[in-house]
């Protein structure tokens, strides 16, 4: 494990280097809301895009491009966006032969570092589509709502009368860094079927995260555990789109049922 460069001065290389990737522990924070390792109730994946990817080809001709990376939600590590983002710097002086060495080695490294399968794909410029807006069922946060709490609290949670299959969407998510405290952004949707949500509550819910702290994965674990266990719906998934910080982006996505989601940008995106 490298030194962490959270909150650190740090100084950006050049040469290739595997061992600035920094990975931490999911196990901490399962514990911490009683979700056992052995048998966790969500299946679900860490998509993370990287728009600041380059590298030279053999000529030493500048190589620039998209990447996408997912991570399985059940690998014992996450790893720490600033030592990502180092890592990807490490190959901008780099000379390799083709796209498909460069998507290897990361695939390898990332493994690595994650203690499981990491997928990647890199994409260049002209095949990337463009931004998309969520088309839920319903965005819930024009509700006239009145908000006094602003820590996570899973009992505003309620639910009302009747069984719906809905997907509500809210763009007013925050919670912050946990060693920076620098905020981070993002959109959640909630796709549900079940006794239905009362939607003032979901959205009073959703803000109480303003100033929490903790890292984008853990937030949507604990958005998905306190609606399952609060709310009890049939299935549920949570999908939170965050805006990128240092040309990185994660959008974590938890569900009931074992499902694979697309990688559709928002307009904060």
């Amino acid at each position: 494990m490298g030194f962490l460069p959270l909150g650190q001065q740090t100084e950006y290389v050049s040469e290739y280097d595997a061992s600035l990737l920094y990975p931490i522990a999911r196990v901490d924070k399962w514990r911490e809301m009683d979700i056992e390792s052995e048998r966790l109730p969500f299946y679900g994946e860490d998509v993370w895009n990287a728009y600041e990817v380059s590298w030279l080809n053999l000529k030493g001709k500048p190589v620039v491009a998209l990447a996408e990376f997912r991570l399985p939600c059940d690998s014992p590590n996450i790893i720490e966006s600033k030592s990502f983002k180092l890592y990807l710097n490490s190959l901008n002086q780099m000379r390799y032969d083709s796209v498909e060495e460069v998507q290897a080695l990361l695939e390898k490294d990332l493994s690595k570092a994650a203690k499981a399968n990491v997928t990647v794909i890199i994409r260049n410029l002209e095949s990337v589509s463009s931004l998309v807006v969520l088309t839920p069922d319903y965005c819930i946060d024009e509700l006239d709502v009145e908000v006094n709490e602003y820590h996570p609290n899973a009992d505003l949670l309620t639910i009302g009368k009747g069984i719906v299959e809905e997907r509500l969407v809210s763009h007013l998510l925050k919670s912050n860094c946990p060693v920076t405290n620098q905020p981070d952004w993002g959109s959640v949707s909630i796709d549900y079927k079940g006794s239905k949500i009362e939607h003032e509550s979901l959205l009073k819910y959703i803000v109480s995260f303003r100033e929490h702290t903790d890292f984008h994965e853990q937030c949507v674990e604990r958005i998905f555990i306190d609606i399952m266990r609060r709310c009890k719906p049939e299935s549920l998934t949570v999908y939170a789109r965050y805006v990128r910080r240092g040309g990185l982006d994660i959008n974590p996505y938890r569900s009931s049922e074992p499902v694979a989601l697309g990688n559709d940008r928002l307009t904060r995106q």
